[in-house]
């Protein structure tokens, strides 16, 4: 399968009310069609439309991605038979979910800045590491 484009629609960040007591963060990515297209240079492709959200929980704030990636799969038409029972391969899956998230969780991160929501997955941090002793040392990354 390779990986010939990738757009979005939709980009929508919403800080709904300031953040106070328990907070829940959700993201949940879905696909929402496969459809077969055509392009010059690359022949028959693939055209999946997707939703990526994140929800701060209850009710604090979202942010949604909605665009498409056009792939070359290597089965097409096993691809489309399988979209029709509404499942797509694991060989498919898995590397069109990584790259979708890896695009829209770098943008997602700088949304989170602007609109002063805490970020959605762990950023990494230095701490101060402990020696054999018990004494602290110099500071070390830990991500």
């Amino acid at each position: 399968m390779r990986i010939i484009g990738f757009s979005f629609k939709k980009i929508q960040a919403e800080r709904k009310k300031d953040i106070k007591g328990q907070l829940k963060i959700n993201s949940n990515l879905n696909i929402e069609n496969i459809e077969k297209d055509k392009i010059d240079i690359a022949g028959e492709i693939l055209k999946f439309s997707y939703i990526y959200e994140i929800k701060y929980e209850p009710g604090f704030g979202e942010i949604l991605f909605k665009g498409e990636i056009l792939v070359i799969p290597d089965n097409i038409q096993q691809t489309i038979k399988d979209w029709k029972k509404k499942k797509i391969s694991e060989e498919t899956r898995l590397p069109l979910f990584n790259y979708i998230m890896s695009k829209c969780n770098l943008k997602a991160l700088q949304l989170e800045e602007d609109s002063n929501l805490p970020a959605h997955i762990p950023l990494p941090r230095l701490t101060k590491q402990q020696n054999q002793q018990g004494q602290s040392g110099q500071a070390d990354y830990t991500g």
